[in-house]
């Protein structure tokens, strides 16, 4: 009897690096969008590298939708350009290249997850199979349940399901989070950093700043429809925020605190002293020459002092702070 080794099914291949002087995932160019008198989108320029994963990051209003919708081609731009891979939206999405999850859409009720994704799957060039799609978005063991009784985050993931049905090479994904609670959240994210890991390119949208830091390469801040910063978690707390120096003064006076380099404001609760700093290492170096201080701490900016500094003291001239290393694919 002759024994035969089945051949094994060949597994998807991970997407890898393009060489640098291939067309971005993403291009905005001077794209500016306007309903009425509001300037949803000001002329901003944006260019996403293949493999990245990047957060628009702002408040409600900033223009993270609308900038989505130009992407997607749900509306088209009144000035600039939008462009996909070197494509046109209309073209890209066609193309099954990109893949949308947006913050409204219904799904029809009374069939079940399986039956959803490969419904959506065959609509598409190169789809991913329908068990690779629910392993990606967690719902494997979701797979024979009706939609209509879904909780919803486990509705959330379905929609991230249908988002990958296609195999996309990028996907948009406009608050992906929002009304979720903190379990839902983290099954979610599990969910896009293994897609992430495949190569694929991210965009998404959010007001959650520990979201953008924990799960972005790089987070690009939108306020009154600009972008009003571009770089790491890290680069914007240095960039923007200001640091505290707290120190015990001794009994030392707190005239001239206010004079010091760097310092911005300065606040005194009995002994101790609260100094703002824009240049926390030029302050440290002053206090220490005073001599009679001691106790000198000081605390870096957090996400949320950036972030503050940047939306309500933002200027026309965007702040670039990415350099190469910040593109890496997570």
């Amino acid at each position: 009897m002759t024994q035969t080794t089945p051949t094994p099914r060949p597994t998807r291949p991970t997407r890898t690096a393009k060489p640098p002087n291939a067309e971005p995932a993403i291009r905005f160019r001077h794209a500016a969008k306007s309903f009425g008198t509001v300037h949803a989108v000001a002329g901003i320029d944006l260019d996403v590298r293949r493999g990245e994963t990047v957060a628009l990051l702002g408040r409600n209003g900033a223009g993270k939708s609308t900038a989505i919708s130009l992407l997607l081609g749900l509306n088209d731009p009144d000035a600039g350009s939008v462009r996909l891979f070197g494509q046109t939206p209309a073209q890209a999405v066609q193309g099954g290249r990109v893949g949308a999850m947006l913050q409204e859409g219904r799904a029809v009720p009374r069939i079940t997850v399986r039956e959803l994704i490969g419904f959506v799957a065959r609509t598409y060039p190169a789809p991913l199979p329908v068990a690779e799609a629910l392993e990606l978005a967690g719902l494997t063991e979701l797979a024979g349940r009706r939609i209509d009784r879904l909780s919803g985050g486990q509705a959330q993931r379905v929609r991230f399901a249908v988002a990958l049905a296609g195999n996309p090479e990028l996907i948009v994904l406009d608050e992906p989070t929002a009304a979720l609670d903190v379990e839902a959240r983290r099954a979610f994210w599990e969910s896009m950093r293994s897609y992430a890991r495949r190569g694929n390119t991210v965009l998404f949208s959010t007001h959650y700043l520990e979201e953008a830091d924990a799960h972005a390469d790089r987070i690009v801040v939108l306020d009154g429809g600009r972008i009003v910063a571009d770089g790491t978690g890290d680069q914007l707390r240095r960039a923007a925020g200001r640091s505290l120096v707290c120190v015990d003064l001794a009994g030392r006076p707190t005239e001239g605190l206010g004079e010091l380099p760097g310092v911005v404001s300065v606040e005194v609760r009995a002994d101790r002293a609260r100094l703002r700093t824009e240049d926390p290492d030029a302050t440290v170096v002053a206090l220490a020459a005073l001599g009679a201080v001691r106790g000198i701490e000081v605390t870096a900016p957090s996400l949320d002092d950036a972030f503050l500094a940047l939306t309500e003291t933002h200027t026309h001239t965007p702040t670039h702070l990415h350099t190469a290393a910040a593109g890496s694919a997570r």
